[in-house]
């Protein structure tokens, strides 16, 4: 009797657990559908609102520039001495805002010559050898990156042995450090220098690698003009 007793509560239990868990499923789905509804609104009526603030402002600026154009018609049409007095304040101020805007592109205009005004040159000579090196190739690679490819021919070499210098990089950096590096084939055989170097800002950084008898030799210096020296 009493394993029949439970067994009927378990199945009224059931029967009556079902109906309530349906109707907690229907009423989250309908309060979920709800908040999506309200949310949309209210994304809806915000762009509505950034869109009336916008036309609002330019309508707002509209109307200061056509009541400053009417004032100063009157002024000029104006014969009275307080209104000269009135015309020239509205002469001093536009003359003041402009002042600060020319200082302040002044001023952007001299941050943006500090960030680039370095100037980077690589060179590459090969006259102070006194055996016969063959340089078939160089690369060149700036703070990692490719920076400059050379192939050389019998009389490019001929014109480095004689003294002239090959300039294999120029650009505009920052001022800061950077690192060099230069990869040739002389004789057959690779031959890779780095070099570290400072940019210093509103001048010229020259790095220059020298082969030296197989060996690279490289030189660093600076100048505030345009030519090496």
């Amino acid at each position: 009797m009493k394993r029949v007793a439970l067994a009927a509560l378990a199945t009224i239990a059931v029967a009556f657990a079902a109906p309530v868990a349906a109707q907690e499923t229907t009423t989250y789905a309908q309060k979920r559908q709800q908040l999506v509804q309200e949310l949309e609104t209210t994304q809806k009526a915000l762009q509505e609102l950034r869109g009336q603030r916008l036309q609002l402002a330019a309508r707002i600026e509209n109307v200061l520039a056509q009541v400053t154009e009417q004032r100063a018609q009157q002024l000029m049409l104006s014969s009275e001495q307080s209104a000269l007095r009135q015309m020239d304040s509205l002469l001093t101020a536009a003359q003041d805002n402009l002042g600060d805007q020319r200082d302040r592109l002044m001023t952007l205009g001299d941050a943006v010559r500090r960030r680039t005004g370095a100037v980077l040159v690589v060179l590459f000579r090969a006259d102070s050898s006194t055996n016969r090196d063959e340089v078939a190739n160089a690369s060149l690679t700036v703070d990692g990156t490719s920076a400059a490819t050379r192939t050389y021919t019998e009389t490019a070499r001929s014109a480095l042995r004689l003294g002239a210098v090959d300039e294999v990089f120029r650009s505009s950096v920052l001022p800061t450090a950077h690192s060099v590096a230069i990869s040739l084939t002389v004789n057959g055989q690779p031959l890779t220098q780095t070099v570290n170097v400072n940019a210093s800002g509103d001048a010229v950084t020259y790095v220059q690698f020298a082969l030296r008898n197989g060996q690279l030799v490289q030189t660093t210096w600076t100048s505030k003009g345009t030519t090496p020296f």
